[in-house]
């Protein structure tokens, strides 16, 4: 049974870790997350996500990173802009096509832009057959509506940072999508609902993450002061998404790691 655990989403790149990446590392192995894929939100930030796991993982078997446009980014959206995240993907470290997907909540960019962006995307991870970590926030219609059209040609997708309502929730596993939970449903004020869904993601699509340096848990016990979320949170996830599905946390683990491996395609870790 795998014993350790797998985020399968954290901002490394952000500038909230620009002075202590090593020891926001040691102190997630210490709490045995033991494999990591670092997000990318534009060009700029996927090309860091890879050389920052080239940094600090040259043995490529603790981190990963995936290559993508955020929706907040798609106004950013160049001519050559598929052709660079292509090549990213290239990378054995790039696992799959993302963060992409839509934002009808803040609206950064122009919604038909985003739209656009998003099939440019999707049709880049069916020819590459590439995994795809999607971001949806008040656009599940449209959402899916635009991911059906790709879904038959696709090897996998998750939704990343689920916190929808339980008619989204299963639009998304209709679709055979995967499910990705962070500390929203540590939080007694937002994620009342997401506690009493999360026992109805499969086992084998339901992956966690902690969207460092975002969404610190509400539950956790001796909150950093400066508020920042980091992979050594993840067992805090782990052991209230345990507690909601009424399985133990080893249990869990095994189960969401397993998930994450084969969804991610990630190496074994040497014994």
């Amino acid at each position: 049974m795998n014993d350790y655990l797998i985020d399968i989403g954290i901002n490394l790149t952000s500038e909230r870790f620009r002075h202590d990446v090593s020891e926001v590392l040691q102190r997630a192995y210490a709490a045995r997350v033991q494999q990591m894929v670092v997000t990318g939100t534009s060009e700029r930030e996927s090309h860091r996500a890879l050389e920052l796991c080239q940094q600090y993982d040259s043995q490529g078997r603790h981190l990963f990173s995936t290559a993508g446009v955020h929706p907040h980014h798609a106004k950013d959206w160049g001519y050559e802009t598929a052709t660079v995240i292509k090549q990213l993907l290239q990378s054995p470290t790039v696992k799959a096509v993302g963060e992409c997907g839509l934002d009808f909540n803040r609206d950064f960019s122009p919604r038909p832009v985003q739209e656009k962006v998003f099939e440019q995307q999707l049709a880049l991870a069916v020819e590459l057959q590439h995994p795809v970590f999607m971001h949806e926030r008040d656009a599940c219609e449209r959402f899916i509506a635009i991911l059906r059209e790709f879904r038959d040609q696709l090897p996998a997708a998750v939704v990343h940072c689920f916190t929808g309502e339980k008619k989204d929730l299963f639009s998304y596993l209709d679709l055979d999508l995967h499910i990705g939970i962070t500390g929203w449903i540590c939080d007694e004020r937002r994620g009342l609902h997401l506690q009493a869904l999360v026992k109805d993601i499969p086992a084998d699509r339901l992956m966690l993450e902690t969207d460092g340096p975002y969404l610190l848990p509400r539950t956790l016990k001796n909150k950093p002061a400066d508020r920042r979320n980091e992979p050594a949170f993840l067992p805090e996830v782990l052991s209230v998404t345990a507690a909601c599905r009424g399985v133990t946390p080893q249990v869990l683990a095994a189960q969401t790691t397993a998930c994450a491996k084969a969804f991610f395609n990630l190496p074994d870790l040497l014994a």
